[in-house]
């Protein structure tokens, strides 16, 4: 790896991924109080004079409770520049999530200390084990009655199956919570839930006598005990293994409460890589490179619904860019030029100058491009590892006014672009067919198609297999659509797409098709 320039040696890029409640959200607005772009931190179900949080942007989010769609956002923090993705936590928008790992250099894995290690952590650790990404694990709401220290660390090496090392160690748990201590300096952070301050007192060690007067016999002595396990039976800190996602650092403490929030951001400052090689589809591409290259991991439509916009993300990989320089879009070989890129908060948008290699900057969007897209000097490549999601729901849009029609197809054009949602027409048939991977993404496309686009729409759901994309010979396709063109359709690309209603009628093609490929995934 050559040697990075200053701008991108301080660039930090990140994803915060957790199961939904476990406090993402949360924690996600204390970093931006630390950052001091925010002056208060907002809160995820807003009652009277409470403030919304930042990065649950959308109506649905706030109505909700839940965040449906990862949110960029960037602020310096001691000497870092940090750019931070906020993901969905709930299963059924898990393909945003993926797409987002994939443009982060690492991640921070949140887990519930009441509920300890969670099916969908299980789903997003092995995303993050599959591209060998750094990890640091946040153990949350020690304020609560919840597991036991040492059981939490066994579930997060035997479930998630990666080794542990604490670098805090709380002292008492619950109500009786009393602060966390930091193996590496000794030092102890005292918790004052009813008054809202933290003291930082330094300490000779884990044996020093004040920590008795401070916390109570009791607690010290487990405490006590924790910490000659913990630091006997673990093994040290490896940067090197926690670099190639072997080993992930653990600190404790409550983000509601705003307790161990700090250390875990200077963690991130000290561990966490600058921005990391890249591969493509014909060779490695290193961020120190001078000819700047990015891909496209996300595109959002509407992020200001009066102006009907769409934002293409882009994480840059190497070099840097001036703002209205031209670039080759390599899977078109036009020339285009950036003349606006922006920085985020949210859906706070910053026209900025310059970018560099670990940056997330969008563009406008003219319906131009896709995700995986790849942008460069000159230099034809592909970025691999942006996945495609098939779907697992399908439902029939049905308007309820028909005067709202351009509405609506205009809304399902869109919103389809994002990624989420996947469109398709149906062969034998005027009425707009969408899949998804969750089935809370209906509630989702039905909401913003009414509060984006005023087009009312009921989806009437189908009771399907699963879908298969038809490829091979033109006359075996041909007369594989005229026996099936019921429950055909063609996707966005204008690809042949067969939904089976069950297994026995996708055996059966396989079966009278041999010269037919019935694919889970499209390639375009």
């Amino acid at each position: 790896m050559t040697t990075l320039h200053p701008e991108i040696a301080k660039r930090r890029t990140f994803a915060i991924v957790s199961h939904p409640d476990a406090g993402k959200t949360t924690m996600t607005e204390k970093f931006l109080w630390y950052g001091k772009v925010i002056r208060e931190a907002g809160h995820v179900r807003a009652k009277s004079n409470r403030s919304y949080t930042v990065s649950d942007w959308m109506k649905i989010e706030q109505q909700r409770g839940i965040s449906v769609s990862s949110s960029v956002l960037n602020f310096p923090f001691e000497g870092c520049q940090f750019n931070l993705v906020d993901t969905p936590g709930h299963q059924d928008f898990c393909e945003d999530t993926y797409r987002a790992l994939t443009a982060v250099d690492a991640a921070l894995v949140l887990i519930d200390s009441v509920n300890g290690v969670e099916r969908q952590t299980i789903k997003l650790m092995d995303v993050c084990r599959m591209r060998k990404t750094p990890i640091i694990t946040f153990i949350n709401k020690m304020d609560l009655d919840g597991k036991d220290v040492v059981d939490l660390l066994d579930e997060i090496e035997n479930i998630l199956g990666i080794h542990t090392c604490p670098f805090t160690l709380p002292i008492g748990y619950g109500k009786l919570f009393k602060g966390v201590y930091s193996i590496a300096d000794h030092t102890l952070h005292v918790f004052n839930k009813e008054e809202g301050k933290q003291e930082v007192i330094q300490l000779s060690g884990p044996d020093d006598p004040r920590l008795v007067e401070l916390c109570g016999e009791v607690y010290v002595e487990e405490f006590r005990h924790r910490y000659d396990l913990v630091t006997g039976a673990m093994d040290p800190f490896d940067r090197e293994r926690y670099l190639s996602g072997e080993q992930c650092p653990v600190f404790f403490g409550s983000a509601t409460n705003n307790f161990g929030v700090r250390q875990l951001l200077n963690a991130f400052a000290t561990l966490a890589p600058p921005p990391m090689v890249r591969e493509t589809s014909t060779r490695p591409v290193d961020p120190g490179e001078p000819k700047f290259s990015a891909f496209v991991f996300k595109i959002q439509a509407n992020m200001d619904p009066k102006h009907r916009d769409r934002t293409a993300f882009l994480r840059i990989c190497s070099g840097s860019f001036q703002r209205g320089g031209k670039v080759l879009h390599c899977r078109t070989g036009r020339e285009i030029r950036l003349s606006a890129p922006t920085a985020f908060m949210a859906k706070d948008k910053e026209v900025i100058d310059c970018a560099w290699a670990g940056d997330i900057v969008g563009i406008n969007d003219p319906g131009f491009f896709n995700i995986g897209d790849t942008l460069t000097d000159g230099e034809s490549l592909h970025f691999t590892g942006v996945p495609d999601f098939a779907p697992e729901f399908f439902a029939r849009v049905i308007l309820m006014n028909p005067l709202k029609s351009k509405q609506m197809n205009k809304g399902l054009d869109q919103l389809s672009e994002e990624g989420a949602t996947q469109l398709y027409s149906p062969c034998k048939s005027a009425v707009s067919i969408v899949g998804v991977v969750g089935e809370l993404q209906f509630d989702v496309l039905k909401f913003r198609l009414d509060a984006e686009y005023g087009a009312d729409v009921a989806l009437e759901k189908i009771a399907a297999f699963g879908a298969r994309w038809v490829v091979g010979p033109a006359p075996e396709v041909a007369a594989f659509l005229r026996e099936h063109e019921h429950d055909c359709m063609h996707d966005k690309h204008g690809l042949l797409v067969c939904l089976f209603p069950n297994e026995y009628r996708l055996n059966l093609a396989v079966k009278n098709y041999p010269e037919l490929k019935f694919q889970k995934t499209s390639e375009k």
